[in-house]
């Protein structure tokens, strides 16, 4: 595999990392913990699948992905912050209960053929060598990946509403004596997540690999988790996350000639997510570290009113 294919397939494969990500740092952010991803995106791509191929409208397809991962955040959102049971178990059972409806929403669809996405060339840029191919030659939903960085960068840091998330999930609290609904903002923050998890899940579907078949996500939802703790809960460290992560998921094919055992490579991704797991699993509960790396305070703490 040349060198431009790699890093063309890479930037492809981290998109699917990425999207799902960027509206998980935004869900804790505002200090709710989320771990139904998984659950979310395996159901948007087998409803984005059903959809586009019933109409034939690939944008409806998207529509639908997004539709399906937003209304299962809102069933996590409804268990955790009207009724502040345990967002781990709640987030578990969701991608359970995900795994589950994605097989009923993709019933009868297993293995079609399905026109996905198709690369827009952006004039100028896509005729630079290598940069043009990687960057510039592909479906919009990589393009909207690279806006959606700068774009919740600039929310998040640069205006009221971005401090308004950022405080929430700090010290809810102080926010509600500001007047802030605290609860308002919650449910806002995690149905963002869960939309973008479901168009993660419709770009698998429809941008990646056309086609759909029962368990394709490959517990990948996972790793979203890990790379919100490697890009410490920022946009552009999530960026770079996705890339290491979307990395990993091509260089194990190009690495199988050169003698490695597949199933050492096939493990990197999941032994790497794991491994950053459990050093979120330590911070969570080491406030001053917390504070250091930049994790919301807040993070899995329930807020009540008083």
């Amino acid at each position: 595999m040349s060198l431009e294919l790699t890093a063309s397939s890479i930037v492809v494969a981290a998109t699917f990392f990425l999207i799902p990500t960027l509206g998980e740092i935004i869900t804790e952010r505002s200090g709710v913990l989320n771990l139904g991803i998984e659950g979310m995106m395996i159901s948007g791509a087998a409803g984005s699948f059903a959809v586009a191929y019933t109409t034939g409208n690939i944008w409806l397809g998207l529509i639908a992905g997004m539709l399906v991962g937003g209304g299962l955040s809102l069933i996590h959102a409804i268990v955790t912050i009207t009724f502040n049971r345990n967002q781990v178990v709640s987030g578990i059972s969701l991608t359970i209960f995900g795994t589950g409806l994605s097989g009923l929403l993709g019933l009868g669809f297993a293995g079609l053929p399905l026109v996905p996405l198709q690369p827009l060339q952006i004039p100028g840029l896509s005729a630079i060598p290598f940069i043009g191919p990687v960057f510039f030659s592909k479906n919009i939903l990589v393009y909207l990946s690279f806006i959606m960085v700068p774009v919740l960068w600039f929310f998040l840091y640069k205006t009221r509403y971005g401090i308004i998330v950022r405080t929430v999930g700090e010290n809810p609290m102080a926010a509600y004596t500001q007047g802030i609904d605290v609860i308002r903002v919650r449910y806002l923050c995690v149905i963002f997540g869960g939309v973008m998890c479901g168009l993660g899940g419709a770009y698998l579907t429809l941008g990646w690999i056309p086609l759909w078949v029962e368990g394709m996500t490959a517990a990948k939802g996972w790793i979203v988790i890990a790379i919100a703790v490697v890009g410490l809960w920022r946009p552009v460290g999530v960026l770079f996350g996705a890339y290491i992560f979307g990395a990993f998921e091509v260089l194990q094919f190009t690495f199988q000639p050169l003698g490695i055992p597949p199933a050492f490579l096939n493990m990197l991704p999941s032994l790497t997510t794991i491994l950053f797991l459990v050093m979120w699993g330590i911070l969570l509960n080491r406030s001053k570290v917390k504070r250091i790396i930049g994790a919301p305070t807040a993070l899995c703490v329930p807020f009540e009113k008083p």
